[in-house]
């Protein structure tokens, strides 16, 4: 995946300031097909970066603090591959939380999760299903969007190809 950023010269005249693959970007071992990029985030109280500075290197936490942003890309493998025989479930663990820290520890056993964020998500290749409390389902496809309000929920790829969606993190404050 390419990620282009732009940014000013010393004219402040407009400029791609870099032109590669995503940097911050991990297939997984311990779970072929799954690929997790950060290709860019922002902090609560951030700036126009007129330089177009990577903020990804400094990110800790996936789990974006009110006000900040995080832009995810996942690639979701079909769920059979967690019943191979030779899938590890505690390898997956020890690199979702070093891959995402802030997010995996919020995952529970069975995938779902909540974080207190606005999120949008776009599917932009394949088909998932979104899981909601009660075992509530609601099939996606290529260009479908969704908009997360905090609600406990799982991605679950039925399918027999991968699925990759987009997704931006809003961090929020959690209602009293």
């Amino acid at each position: 995946m390419r990620r282009v950023v732009t940014g000013h010269d010393e004219n402040g005249r407009s400029v791609v300031v870099s032109d590669d693959p995503v940097p911050r970007s991990r297939e997984f071992t311990s779970l072929p097909g799954w690929v997790s990029r950060l290709p860019w985030a922002t902090e609560p109280g951030a700036t126009v970066s007129r330089t177009g500075a990577d903020p990804t290197p400094k990110v800790t936490s996936l789990l974006p603090a009110p006000g900040g942003t995080r832009f995810i890309v996942l690639t979701f493998p079909p769920e059979a591959a967690m019943a191979d025989p030779a899938f590890d479930p505690i390898a997956f663990d020890t690199e979702q939380r070093a891959d995402s820290p802030g997010i995996a520890e919020l995952i529970e056993p069975d995938g779902m999760h909540a974080t207190p964020t606005v999120d949008y998500g776009i599917v932009l290749q394949g088909e998932i299903v979104l899981e909601l409390d009660d075992g509530y389902c609601t099939p996606l496809a290529a260009g479908d969007i969704v908009i997360q309000n905090g609600t406990r929920h799982a991605w679950r790829n039925r399918g027999d190809q991968p699925a990759t969606m987009a997704f931006v993190l809003i961090g929020a404050e959690a209602e009293h």
